[in-house]
């Protein structure tokens, strides 16, 4: 290589021709040499052909004529660095604009000085690679490392398809747009055979390099224009990629190919997002500031992003759907509307979250008396669904026996178990509603004798706010929640004045409140202040003061029930001799009394059901008969007896002289049943009373 046409001509440089032509020679790498004052001294062939720089006139020109990019202030600084210290410099990454019509180049400079002489510094050599690829890799490899870690982190579909427009921007592009199916939105896929039809797209992400550089944004949620949609129905249909690089917005238009109606960028990029088998959206990519077009890779890089991101939005839009349909049945199974009821004033409030599934429910029972139950599952979303339609099924099937709450526990706990067992031995995949775990508070509340009766499974106990007493909690045994450990439960008695306020909640409400059980009665106290409010205006101060910020996680159940107390003047109560003259007495007791209530339009189905009542428990049993009359909603007859044998209704033969009671009175009642005592049982009958006498009662 003859090294002397590519140096300057002035000797007096000190530069040894023959030095630099060995240094020169056969040499396939760029090399620029420059003098003390850091102007051009020389290059090679390589230089040359590599076109990194304008060399033609260089020659003893300084950086900020013929490389700009190594004149840029740190570039410099670092250079002299060289010449002072005779430190080499290397790996200097520098970025440099090529000529007319080439992209931008990612060059890797390295300095190096030649020598120091009587003279001075003799000047540096430097190398100069073109690692534009490498670096592109790199960073496409930091966007796919990045999406991997940021993509996905929420199983929210708004937030996901935002986080691929901030990963794509500027790793990939300038400006990305993420648009979504309207019906992905709201769990659903979209049919292969609607694609071809009307599309709806709406805008879930954006990003920009420049907000408002090329443009209006769009607006998040917003629809797609159709003109727009349109364009893009081939790329959804086919499912392929769509790339547009180096032409003008007319040549898009020319070859149909347009992906914005007045795009100034000059590449652009569109990617459908797909997962398992289903078209959710897609995304666009655009480069109306950076000159590089998109190239093989970028497309490459643009299809694994669409790829990962539209597996989180998948999973995204099943979560949302699981979510809407747990939601929708935990509505279906609570109560529609609390009813009212003779034995307690309700209210109650209820804080939805996404996945949970506690309950409450209010049972009327036989007597009078009122079930409160509220119960938490540990399984979450549609398992929760499950979980609590089984156990309110179960606990209302159970209360209509009359059973005692510990009882009622105990059989729910065996049910749990046994159901588990066979869950356990299905395949893993199908063991998605399993039970064991779920706490339940039962509490059973008689207005006649003033009574509360509770048993829990695992749950905490109420509060009781007694009239001019401070709050306090309710010494119940708490049992293992259902399904684990062993099932035994008890349950425990206390008296309750008429007026008093029992707070049932979850457990999320009682974290809220503090850890201790003597902020959460401090808190509660002052929300149940004053007590003469209306229980729902009570309700929402006690969920303020328990919850003011809901869980996201779980539900946060609130019931409250003030107790009521039927008055002496609508019960009445005989104790009977067990002898069959009783049964005489007691129908007279019966009409006289009904009489004293104005309920003559009953006197005869009372006096049949009362007879066939009391005849019964003289057959059946040794001791006294208590006989028991209460006007509630409807006339309610109990007959109290010593015999723990329970009557059967069968159907009597044309010829037989017995086994008719039940039967009649069956009949004759809205609904009969019986229920265990301390010792020996109680049949119990429902009348209906007519209506214009059951309001004048209520008022």
């Amino acid at each position: 290589m003859n090294v002397s046409r590519n140096m300057a001509a002035d000797p007096g440089r000190g530069f040894d021709e023959a030095v630099l032509g060995a240094l020169f020679s056969d040499c396939p790498q760029p090399l620029y040499v420059l003098d003390a004052d850091l102007c051009l001294a020389g290059f090679n062939d390589a230089a040359r052909r590599d076109g990194a720089f304008p060399l033609e006139g260089a020659l003893g020109r300084p950086l900020g004529h013929w490389a700009p990019a190594l004149h840029h202030g740190p570039v410099e600084a670092a250079l002299r660095e060289v010449l002072a210290t005779g430190t080499a410099a290397t790996g200097i990454e520098v970025v440099a604009a090529g000529p007319a019509g080439t992209p931008v180049r990612v060059l890797t400079v390295s300095a190096y000085r030649l020598g120091v002489t009587g003279d001075g510094v003799r000047g540096l050599a430097l190398t100069v690679e073109d690692t534009t690829d490498r670096c592109r890799a790199r960073v496409r490899l930091d966007v796919l490392r990045e999406a991997g870690v940021r993509i996905g982190s929420t199983l929210d579909l708004v937030p996901t398809a935002q986080e691929l427009a901030d990963v794509s921007v500027p790793g990939l592009a300038d400006m990305a747009i993420v648009d979504v199916m309207d019906s992905v939105l709201r769990g659903d896929v979209p049919s292969v055979e609607s694609l071809g039809h009307r599309l709806l797209l709406r805008c879930a992400g954006y990003r920009c390099v420049r907000p408002g550089g090329d443009g209006d944004a769009p607006e998040l949620g917003g629809v797609l224009e159709p003109t727009l949609t349109d364009r893009y129905r081939h790329i959804l249909v086919r499912r392929q990629a769509l790339l547009i690089s180096g032409r003008t917005p007319e040549e898009a238009r020319a070859t149909g190919h347009e992906l914005v109606p007045e795009g100034t960028a000059h590449a652009h990029l569109a990617v459908p997002l797909c997962a398992r088998g289903g078209v959710l959206g897609l995304v666009r990519f655009y480069r109306p500031f950076t000159p590089v077009p998109f190239g093989p890779d970028d497309l490459r890089l643009a299809g694994e992003l669409a790829r990962h991101t539209a597996l989180c939005l998948d999973n995204a839009r099943l979560y949302t759907r699981e979510r809407s349909v747990a939601r929708i049945l935990q509505s279906s199974l609570r109560p529609p509307h609390m009813s009212g009821h003779d034995a307690v004033e309700t209210a109650h409030s209820y804080l939805p979250s996404s996945t949970s599934g506690d309950w409450f429910d209010i049972i009327p029972l036989s007597g009078a008396r009122v079930a409160l139950v509220v119960g938490e599952p540990p399984a979450r979303g549609l398992r929760a669904a499950v979980t609590m339609g089984g156990m309110r099924a179960a606990i209302g099937a159970l209360a209509s026996l009359d059973l005692p709450p510990e009882e009622i526990l105990e059989r729910v706990h065996e049910l749990v178990t046994r159901l588990d067992a066979e869950e356990s031995r299905r395949p893993a995949e199908s063991q998605d509603t399993r039970r064991a775990g779920t706490s339940c508070l039962y509490t059973v509340y008689d207005p006649v004798s003033r009574r509360c009766t509770l048993a829990s499974a695992g749950h905490p106990p109420p509060a009781l706010a007694r009239p001019g007493d401070p709050v306090s909690f309710a010494q119940v045994p708490v049992g293992p929640p259902l399904g684990r450990g062993r099932g035994r439960y008890r349950s425990v008695r206390t008296e309750l004045p008429e007026g008093t306020v029992l707070v049932l909640c979850n457990q999320v409400l009682l974290r809220a409140a503090g850890p201790g059980s003597a902020e959460q009665l401090e808190r509660l106290g002052d929300a149940l202040r004053p007590g003469d409010r209306p229980l729902e205006e009570i309700c929402e101060s006690v969920l303020k003061s328990l919850a003011p910020r809901p869980d996201p996680t779980t539900d946060g159940v609130l019931l409250l029930a003030r107790t009521l107390a039927l008055s002496g003047d609508r019960v009445a109560s005989w104790t009977l001799s067990n002898d069959p003259a009783a049964v005489g007495e007691a129908r007279h007791r019966t009409v006289r009394h009904l009489r004293r209530w104005g309920l003559s339009e009953l006197e005869f189905g009372a006096s049949v059901v009362v007879s066939e009542l009391v005849t019964n428990a003289v057959r059946y049993s040794d001791g006294p008969i208590v006989l028991r009359l209460v006007r509630d909603h409807a006339l309610i007859i109990e007959v109290t007896d010593d015999s723990s044998t329970a009557p059967q209704l069968r159907q009597a033969e044309d010829d037989d002289e017995h086994g008719r009671g039940l039967s009649i009175t069956s009949q004759l009642t809205e609904r009969w049943g019986t229920r265990r005592e301390h010792r020996g049982k109680t049949i119990w009958a429902e009348l209906a009373v007519p209506e214009d006498e059951e309001t004048e009662a209520a008022s």
